[in-house]
């Protein structure tokens, strides 16, 4: 289960649509409960670290960028969560690429940007046995 702010979720979009018609990327920071799930507060923009002729339907976050926004979250007291990023002219629903390159617990939330306009923001999670993305949102 997972929420995000009014305030990170239009971050998102805007990221999205500032990256049109390349994908963007980022870290989603905030807190974890057991009962209540994750909760997205903030997000982080990374640069996608993609070669200039795959940014436009793949993102790369290096392991730099990936310590970044654990230290980030942490001098917020915040936890990192999981990752977003946009799918320029395509739907809001993780692909395979997506699929090989996840991690478990950590939440993916896809912002579609259609034309420019972000439209829908969905998130997902890895299933346990890493066969397939289980939605949040």
């Amino acid at each position: 289960m997972i929420s995000i702010s009014d305030e990170a979720a239009l971050a998102i979009r805007t990221e999205g649509e500032r990256a049109y018609p390349d994908e963007c990327c980022g870290a989603l920071l905030g807190s974890f409960d057991g009962e209540r799930g994750k909760t997205v507060e903030a997000i982080l923009p990374i640069v996608n670290s993609s070669g200039d002729a795959e940014r436009f339907h793949r993102f790369t976050i290096g392991p730099d960028d990936f310590m970044t926004a654990e230290r980030e979250a942490r001098a917020g007291k915040m936890e990192l969560l999981g990752f977003y990023h946009s799918h320029p002219d395509h739907p809001a629903e993780p692909s395979d690429y997506d699929l090989e390159h996840a991690l478990p617990f950590y939440s993916y939330v896809i912002a579609a940007v259609e034309g420019g306009a972000a439209t829908a923001l969905t998130s997902w999670e890895m299933s346990a046995d890493r066969s397939r993305f289980l939605r949040e949102l």
